[in-house]
């Protein structure tokens, strides 16, 4: 599903990277929110392709989907 998405010790920390670069997938998201369009991001980063963008936006709202459970009471 999310085949540009890579994950590597040895790169940025193991941190959720685009194909394997050092470009992370929270920088994308933070161009994104800071008002950048992709266009404007491919500029800067030739790297990087629209899909490339696309895909990083769709994995951190898989992430903010995630749903979580609290406790009724302590774990036995």
């Amino acid at each position: 599903m999310f085949d540009r998405i890579t994950f590597d010790p040895g790169v940025m920390g193991g941190r959720a990277c685009i194909r394997g670069m050092r470009i992370t997938v929270a920088l994308v998201v933070n161009l994104v929110a800071n008002g950048m369009t992709v266009d404007e991001i491919v500029r800067e980063y030739p790297d990087l392709a629209p899909d490339d963008i696309r895909q990083a936006l769709s994995y951190a709202s898989a992430l903010a989907n995630d749903e979580i459970r609290l406790f009724t009471r302590p774990a036995a």
